[in-house]
């Protein structure tokens, strides 16, 4: 009975909840990005902000989609490495259940000491978006959670 309660309520009241993995791979210098976002979150969003439709898990047109997921989160994910500004190089996605991994990649970077990231992703469609961080280097893995309005996160290594 306790498990039927919990998932009227979850029905009821949905959570929104994005994960962002950074993974610092030395031996590549290449930083490793990976995002997971609710699917229906993220095609809402770009077709409200696109005026378009589509359908993110079957398109018709994988380098609309594409485009427009990767200008997305380009504008909605900053990540600055000791004090340099990166720009990450968008490679594609997955579906995978009910949601989409976003994978993203840095090279040319060499060590990571200090790592800040602004990540407001999905933040203008729900007001109670939430985003679990998780950066590993060296493996050393520190994590934060951002709830909306908060978009930034420092880690220091």
């Amino acid at each position: 009975m306790g498990l039927l309660l919990c998932k009227w309520l979850i029905f009821l009241h949905p959570f929104y909840l994005s994960v962002t993995e950074i993974r610092h791979n030395a031996d590549h210098k290449t930083l490793e990005i990976s995002c997971r976002i609710f699917a229906d979150d993220l095609e809402n969003t770009l077709k409200k902000q696109s005026h378009t439709t589509f359908d993110i898990i079957k398109p018709q047109n994988r380098a609309t989609v594409d485009s427009l997921i990767s200008r997305y989160i380009a504008k909605h994910l900053q990540i600055t490495v000791d004090g340099k500004v990166l720009a990450p190089r968008y490679l594609g996605y997955k579906i995978e259940e009910e949601a989409a991994w976003c994978f993203l990649e840095v090279s040319g970077v060499a060590t990571v000491k200090k790592l800040d990231l602004k990540d407001d992703i999905l933040y203008e469609q729900h007001e109670s978006q939430s985003h679990m961080i998780h950066v590993i280097v060296h493996d050393k893995r520190q994590s934060t959670k951002l709830d909306n309005p908060k978009a930034n996160a420092s880690f220091g290594f």
